[in-house]
């Protein structure tokens, strides 16, 4: 059941209207529960087909303003990219020893993994471990790169990736509570950019179907989607 803090926040959020986004992020901030710093999410319903392949929206997006939250990188790698890794400022830098450790120990204290194409078919080899936890490197999310340098700053300065889930929604971080509403909403605009950007050319109709934002413990507030959809258009 819903505890007194949450109540008397939901007392003052209009449950049909559709706010302005940035009235809505204001509301978000301005009724938020919890003692600690919330992330603010972003949920936007579109309108695809998750189980079609050519409608499977995935990809990344670097937040002008960061999450909020600084991110444990782990490369694997070998030879001369494990020493531009450490300089580019990455957490755990190995290759075999690294691979055996997250297969044998099951160790996952890191939060983003990068990996060369030269090491991939070691990292083959914990993809059942990776993989569901949203952590194997893909080379359509800049995570399985040469470039390890500008994959891990990326990383560190704020980059979301972001996947529809089962029921066509796509969820995503902008930021803390803290940031107040025009970082958090300059993030949101960049995200929502990106996911008109990553349109299936077989989506039809109305991309956009629906946008509302949350913080951690705080209730959710509806976003007018038409303002929404020319907001990601401009962005």
């Amino acid at each position: 059941m819903a505890g007194k803090k949450y109540r008397a926040a939901a007392s003052k959020i209009d449950p049909v209207k559709r706010y302005p986004l940035v009235e809505a992020i204001k509301t978000v901030v301005d009724n938020k529960v919890a003692k600690f710093d919330e992330t603010v999410e972003l949920a936007v319903r579109l309108n695809v087909d998750p189980r079609q392949a050519d409608q499977n929206v995935r990809g990344t997006v670097v937040l002008p303003n960061g999450t909020g939250r600084t991110k444990r990188v782990l490369v694997l790698t070998k030879g001369d990219k494990e020493r531009e890794a450490r300089e580019a400022g990455a957490d755990y830098v190995g290759g075999d020893d690294l691979i055996k450790r997250i297969q044998e120990e099951n160790w996952l204290d890191f939060d983003s993994v990068v990996a060369t194409p030269d090491i991939m078919g070691a990292v083959g080899r914990i993809g059942k471990i990776l993989g569901p936890r949203g952590l194997m490197p893909n080379p359509k999310l800049g995570t399985v790169t040469f470039d390890v340098a500008k994959a891990v700053s990326e990383v560190k300065a704020g980059k979301v990736d972001y996947r529809v889930d089962k029921g066509g929604v796509v969820h995503a971080p902008i930021g803390k509570t803290s940031f107040g509403v025009p970082k958090l909403t300059e993030n949101a605009r960049a995200l929502l950019a990106a996911l008109v950007r990553a349109k299936p050319a077989s989506a039809k109709g109305n991309y956009v179907q629906s946008v509302a934002l949350a913080s951690t413990m705080g209730p959710g507030v509806r976003v007018d989607t038409a303002e929404a959809r020319t907001v990601a258009t401009a962005a």
